[in-house]
């Protein structure tokens, strides 16, 4: 079964998108040098991975994504820096 984690990218403008993923480096790859980034990542090339955690299930990541992305920008700053 795989693993799904939630993870944070710092775009090259500073700000920070949210996301989930079986396979952590292929994604932020992807963010980085593929039509496979989301949208609003291709506009703020390079990211950069700053913090990831693992989930039970795609749900619980699903989850755990929007409840992180609820987060204020000090608040998930607080969280990568924990």
């Amino acid at each position: 079964m795989m693993a799904y984690r939630v993870y944070i990218l710092k775009c090259a403008d500073e700000t920070l998108y949210t996301g989930i993923t079986t396979d952590i480096m292929r994604r932020v790859e992807e963010h980085n040098s593929s039509d496979k980034g989301a949208k609003y990542t291709k506009l703020r090339r390079p990211v950069e991975l700053v913090y990831s955690e693992e989930s039970e299930n795609r749900s619980s990541a699903s989850k755990r994504e929007y409840a992180i992305k609820k987060l204020s920008r000090l608040e998930k700053l607080e969280l990568i820096n924990v």
